[in-house]
């Protein structure tokens, strides 16, 4: 198996990857498509409906999910990044510059969503 940060090199142009997180009421899987960012051994994400997301507040119940790119899941923690630190700018930048185009304007998505930040153990 390669390491995180080989596995997140060769999937970080892609165009989505797969978040599982445990329903905080069911305790069942949930698995969102969602776009993501990649930096070193992290993978960051943006909630444009922030803590309203249900994904989101699986996550602050249960930080233990999983992460699908390809053919391979890895287990990991997720957690909010706290506003106004440099992993807050760093995610913001990281997605509207990946997704960003001509036909899309993201810089409102980009200021107002809530960003999370994924680390891989080991």
């Amino acid at each position: 198996m390669s390491s995180a940060l080989e596995w997140l090199q060769a999937h970080a142009k892609a165009d989505f990857c797969y978040l599982t997180t445990v329903g905080r009421r069911t305790g069942r899987p949930h698995t969102i498509e969602i776009w993501f960012g990649v930096e070193g051994e992290r993978l960051f994400l943006l909630a444009g409906g922030r803590h309203a997301s249900d994904w989101v507040r699986n996550l602050c119940v249960q930080p233990q999910v999983a992460v699908r790119m390809g053919d391979e899941v890895r287990s990991a923690l997720a957690a909010p990044v706290e506003p106004d630190t440099d992993d807050d700018a760093l995610a913001r930048r990281l997605l509207v510059g990946k997704y960003q185009s001509a036909e899309e304007n993201l810089d409102d998505w980009g200021r107002r969503a809530l960003p999370v930040v994924i680390t891989f153990g080991g």
